[in-house]
């Protein structure tokens, strides 16, 4: 069902999944006329809420996994009483997980359980690798190539230069883009470069696709590149129109939003709308960019060495959201500390416990993640420790604030505890 109780509570909340073109899925056992939505939408007209809270995972996310997720994330939050009860007595929330599928050879059934390609054949692997590449003649033919060599030749020690031309010529047919950082969030990494993809990935490759072993990371590489395509793709169309839709049947409610990983890029992008230019019907009053895996630039009014500003900067600049953005960070984070900058860079990082030398504006990266660095280039981004869950924030209208989490925030994942609930329910107050 579509409509989940998080275990252990009374709460409930609508779980909306779009495929991976943003088209809503009309395979949800409780659509209305074929699409959940409706249903969000008529309940929400008859029974409006004082506040909506939407809620959008990362990369590596299918179904049963989006589900833990936001079992965890919202139970994190009902869960302070005292930070609720701060709400008022007339507080309605709505609350609404955004489903998209992120995770290459998961589960996307709506009853299913996940898994990973520990395990799996290399035919399997290379049936789902073809389904994200876009299935075209031209990706089949290099695949074919790439997976023959992995077949034979699994230990090579150099790329061979058949495959690297098949990597180049896949890269070619996917449509793999290179801006750099001023670019849209699939487009802000270095040049594809398939041999030196090889070389960066070592013996022991960070893990930061579905692929494993040296032959296939340039595999890794062109499935990280995809996966930040579709974010922005199904934020900028499906889940826009369905949240501006949203607004207009509930125009007295305050919306608050919160995006993890990946789940960045798509929440950026649904205010941002198509090309990062097409606002929502008006701003939302609250955001959250969890351990986001997007250039510490993407909202920048002049992006490092280049004078032009980060592809999310004219939404924000509109303001795309009225009240204060909220930004975790920290140096526990390996997935954007180390495997986002060698996907995007090509060069891991610094992230040892002196990272924070590295905040000074001259010695800030130019490819970098705003969940080790915050975001950069705006002269209403300030910096702040994450409190405990009893301090208290002064948080502003149409402020950003990094917020330094390594004491609470362990991992990429390590995000439900009390303290990150506690810091987007003062964001909430503060509207």
């Amino acid at each position: 069902m579509s409509t989940r109780l998080i275990p252990d509570t009374d709460v409930n909340y609508a779980l909306i999944a779009f495929d991976k073109d943003g088209v809503e899925r009309t395979d949800d056992p409780e659509a209305v006329a074929g699409l959940f939505s409706k249903k969000i939408l008529a309940d929400a007209a008859a029974n409006p809420p004082t506040h909506v809270f939407l809620f959008c995972h990362g990369w590596k996310g299918d179904m049963p996994s989006a589900v833990e997720q936001y079992n965890r994330w919202i139970k994190a939050m009902v869960s302070l009483e005292a930070d609720k009860s701060q709400m008022g007595p007339g507080f309605r929330p709505l609350w609404i997980g955004l489903h998209w599928p992120s995770k290459p050879l998961g589960s996307e059934d709506f009853g299913g359980d996940g898994f990973d390609t520990v395990g799996m054949n290399l035919a399997a692997i290379k049936q789902e690798a073809l389904q994200q590449m876009g299935d075209s003649p031209e990706a089949r033919a290099c695949l074919d190539i790439i997976f023959k060599e992995q077949e034979q030749n699994a230990a090579a020690l150099s790329l061979p230069p058949v495959v690297a031309d098949a990597y180049r010529k896949l890269a070619v047919a996917i449509g793999y883009k290179s801006e750099g950082p001023a670019g849209p969030p699939d487009a802000e990494g270095k040049p594809f470069d398939p041999e030196a993809t090889f070389e960066a990935y070592g013996d022991s490759a960070f893990d930061i696709g579905s692929f494993f072993g040296k032959l296939l990371s340039p595999l890794s590489q062109l499935s990280y590149w995809t996966m930040k395509y579709r974010a922005r793709k199904i934020g900028e169309n499906g889940m826009h129109d369905f949240v501006s839709q949203l607004q207009t049947v509930l125009p007295a409610a305050k919306f608050h939003f919160m995006g993890h990983s990946f789940g960045c890029i798509v929440v950026s992008s649904i205010l941002g709308g198509k090309d990062g230019k097409t606002a929502l019907p008006r701003p939302v009053e609250s955001l959250a960019l969890v351990q986001g895996a997007l250039s510490l630039w993407a909202y920048a009014d002049q992006v490092k060495d280049t004078g032009k500003p980060g592809y999310f900067n004219v939404a924000f600049r509109k303001p795309a959201v009225s009240g204060p953005i909220i930004v975790t960070r920290s140096k526990n984070d390996k997935a954007v500390g180390l495997a986002y900058a060698l996907a995007t860079a090509l060069v891991p990082i610094n992230i040892d416990g002196s990272f924070d030398v590295d905040l000074a504006p001259t010695f800030l990266p130019l490819l970098g993640g705003i969940g080790t660095y915050g975001v950069r280039g705006l002269d209403f981004a300030s910096d702040l420790a994450m409190l405990p869950a009893i301090g208290t924030y002064t948080f502003q209208a149409g402020k950003i604030y990094n917020l330094k989490g390594d004491t609470f925030i362990p991992g990429h994942s390590g995000i439900d505890g009390p303290e990150v609930a506690h810091a987007l329910w003062q964001a909430a107050l503060q509207s």
